[in-house]
């Protein structure tokens, strides 16, 4: 058996699925009913990770599950180049959207403004890794803070604070 396909044998690796894509995949590799070998490709999510490790617990999962819910629905994953100068602000005119999406626009700018405002570490942090769905490796290593690069320490404890401070703003159920 060659070295090419010993690697291609190992059962479960983390990787990035190309180096142009935000998702990060595992590789699984499974044997189909007639014995022949299967290798799917599942998506890892970073925040399930965090949880599943202990970084965060479970108010800071749903603090996290609620901004990304929102931001789905204010549209703000469909323009992942969108710059929030561009963006209308809460109160303005807001031509054709509907209600729901007003609503999930003004909550993603209340979220934004309690952790800063998009200028600040943990406000970018969350628009990119919670909301646009980057790997924290991604933002840390690309956007990071002020141009330059963050450590993925440090970037981990940005999203941790960031998180802490939304599960603190959510109404307890």
């Amino acid at each position: 058996m060659s070295a090419k396909s010993k690697r291609k044998a190992r059962a479960t690796v983390d990787r990035p699925a190309k180096p142009s894509s935000r998702l990060v995949t595992r590789e699984v590799v499974e044997a189909d009913p007639d014995g022949v070998r299967v290798v799917h490709h599942r998506v890892v999510d970073t925040l399930g990770r965090m949880f599943a490790a202990g970084t965060i617990d479970g108010d800071m999962l749903s603090a996290a599950r609620d901004f990304e819910a929102a931001f789905t629905l204010a549209s703000f994953d469909r323009m992942p180049s969108a710059s929030l100068v561009l963006v209308h602000a809460p109160g303005t005119h807001m031509g054709t959207m509907s209600d729901r999406q007003i609503g999930a626009r003004e909550q993603v700018f209340r979220s934004l403004d309690a952790l800063g405002g998009m200028g600040s570490p943990a406000g970018s942090c969350v628009w990119h890794v919670v909301g646009l769905q980057s790997s924290l490796r991604e933002w840390s290593m690309r956007q990071g803070w002020g141009g330059r690069a963050v450590r993925h320490e440090a970037a981990q404890g940005i999203l941790v604070a960031a998180l802490g401070v939304l599960a603190a703003r959510r109404p307890r159920q």
